[in-house]
């Protein structure tokens, strides 16, 4: 698993790549809250280099949208290859979240 952050206009992007599973699970959850300070007023998850995420990463993905709602927040996510995104429908995590095509999407939907 890969990770890179950049922040803009109080918007934290996380651009994630590899495999997401149970084997790096605690790792991207940690690196998440590391990264996330009081002052976003959103967060996107860039999936765009994505090859793979299992359960345990859905669960992450979950926990840090709801610990984002509880302080008025948001977290939306872009960049699902057809393998990820089959997972996110199936599962109906498609329904619970916000998912644009690109990055630049997501950030035009915060100021929509």
């Amino acid at each position: 698993m890969d990770l890179t952050t950049e922040r803009h206009d109080n918007v934290l992007s996380i651009g994630v790549g590899g495999r997401l599973d149970w084997s790096n699970s605690d790792a991207f959850r940690d690196a998440i809250k590391d990264a996330i300070e009081e002052t976003d007023r959103a967060v996107i998850i860039d999936f765009a280099e994505l090859d793979f995420i299992g359960s345990a990463g859905l669960r992450v993905v979950l926990l840090a949208a709801k610990s984002l709602l509880e302080r008025d927040a948001s977290l939306l996510l872009c960049g699902l290859s057809e393998p990820v995104r089959d997972v996110f429908r199936i599962t109906g995590f498609e329904q619970l979240l916000p998912i644009h095509e690109t990055l630049a999407e997501a950030r035009a939907s915060l100021d929509a």
